[in-house]
């Protein structure tokens, strides 16, 4: 049996992290469209940012286990699993992790998503240029 975690593991976890990562804001990439999640990579790490790419909700929710984000950019229609379950997960495990919604549906457009998901900042078409996303995350990362 594993001992009891106390509130300062959760503090030394972010600690450790730091010490990781660096500075360096972490994003996580949830899209199903790999050719899409590599150029938004490429484009955030060029800017100093620490990013990892999952392509479904599994891939994902392991990812929040392990990690803490200050951003998330989530594909609203996954191919592979539920992009709400993913954002409801990012909230309950680290409530100040910021979403960034992206679709090439008009599914969502009329802003309800906002209502649903009090952890979206943002909802954008997945043809939103990479230098815009990237200036998304640095504004909404420093937020977290």
């Amino acid at each position: 049996m594993s001992p009891k975690k106390s509130g300062n593991d959760v503090i030394l976890g972010a600690v450790e992290q730091l010490v990781l990562y660096g500075c360096a804001m972490n994003v996580l990439i949830v899209e199903s469209n790999e050719a899409l999640a590599v150029l938004w990579t490429s484009h955030l790490e060029r800017n100093g940012l620490h990013v990892i790419h999952a392509l479904t909700e599994e891939q994902a929710v392991m990812q929040i286990e392990t990690r803490m984000f200050n951003v998330i950019i989530l594909d609203l229609m996954l191919a592979h699993g539920s992009a709400i379950a993913v954002a409801d997960y990012a909230r309950f495990r680290h409530p100040g992790t910021n979403v960034i919604f992206v679709t090439d549906t008009a599914f969502f457009s009329d802003g309800s998503i906002f209502g649903l998901m009090p952890n979206a900042r943002a909802y954008i078409d997945s043809g939103t240029p990479p230098e815009d996303i990237a200036a998304m995350v640095e504004h909404f990362g420093r937020a977290a």
